[in-house]
Order: structure tokens, then sequence, then C-alpha cells
């Protein structure tokens, strides 16, 4: 049986792109379905382009159903990837997937994190307190932003004169050549817990 993910995202969709196509010839897992808060979201657009299901929902389906909880146990997902998404995951949704909810995180956690801390803005709080170095951290999902146990980080260097772009840059590069790896080896270790 091949293990299933579900990704999680709310814009370009470029770390959902590199892990459906990680998984796309591999006997052990799939990308099974993307979801969006976003109805515009490029992601939906590489969903389709891998023939992905793909589910948008709004705020009212996500905080105050149980719909989402019961897509996801009714596509038996094993694995809950939020690549890019930008909402805090309700506790209904943390209760029916313990320890099965990873995200990632475009600077080293526990600092540049918390709420409204994504994208840019990281990159830019990095660079105006004159760090020497950044990275990713891939961690397990809690009912806080970025607080979750850290799985996995990266670094880079930032050299001097690196902009914003040249910093995004590098933080992309380690985040597709890490995140579809480290979810790989989460999956080897998320036992069939699944009642048939």
């Amino acid at each position: 049986m091949k293990k299933r993910i579900a990704i999680f995202a709310s814009g370009s969709g470029s770390n959902a792109q590199k892990i459906m196509e990680h998984f796309k010839y591999s006997p052990d897992a799939e990308v099974s379905l993307i979801l969006t808060n976003n109805p515009e979201a490029y992601v939906l657009q590489r969903a389709d382009n891998f023939e992905v299901p793909s589910h948008v929902f709004d705020r009212h389906e996500f905080y105050h159903t149980d719909h989402i909880v019961e897509l996801l146990n009714r596509m038996q997902i094993d694995l809950i990837v939020l690549a890019g998404f930008l909402w805090l995951v309700p506790e209904n949704l943390l209760k029916a997937f313990p320890n099965k909810i990873v995200n990632i995180h475009p600077a080293l956690l526990p600092s540049y994190g918390g709420k409204g801390m994504y994208g840019d803005r990281v990159h830019r709080a990095i660079l105006e307190n004159k760090e020497e170095e950044s990275g990713i951290t891939i961690h397990y999902v809690n009912e806080h932003f970025d607080e979750g146990e850290i799985i996995y980080q990266a670094r880079f260097k930032i050299e001097t004169g690196d902009n914003l772009e040249m910093v995004k840059f590098k933080g992309q590069q380690l985040e597709h050549q890490y995140f579809p790896k480290v979810i790989e080896n989460l999956l080897k270790k998320v036992e069939g817990s699944k009642v048939d």
C-alpha cells in the first residue's frame, strides 16, 4: 500500500511541485491531494499538471466544520505537509493527525518564527538584523505558529551584498533539495496506523 500525502499550500506551490515530482514514480508514496485556501493559487495549476486532485476551502469550512478532516480520512492520508500554507491548523485536524502534520519555515527556528512571519517578511528581518547565516526548518505542527518539534534544519551563509532575492533563492534551493527527502524519511516512520 502506497503512503498517501496531502499538501496544503496558499500560493505558487513551488515546494508542492518538488514534492509531486519527487514522488511521481515512487513505489512507496504518492501525493494524493492538494488543498488550498486560495482559489487563485498557482498550486492548483501545478496539481492539475500532475493530475493530483485538489480541494479549495474557505475559513468557515476549515475552522468551523469537520469537512477537511473527513476528506483526509476518506482519502486515507498518512501525512499532511504544509508547503507555504499561512493559516494556523485547527485543533480538530491536529487531533485527527497527531505527529503527522509537518511544515517548512524559511528560517532557522526558533528565530524568526511566529504569527505573520512568512516569506519575504522573514528574509527582510534576517537581513535587517545583519545575520551571518539563515536556513530552513522542517518541523511538526502544533497549535502555535512555528513552535512544533524540529525535525530537520539546513543552513546557508549570507554573504556581504546578498539582497532579499539572493537570500530567498538560497533558502528555496535548500527547501527544494531537502523537503521531499525529509518527507520520504518521515513516511518510513509512519507505521500503518490506519484501521482497515
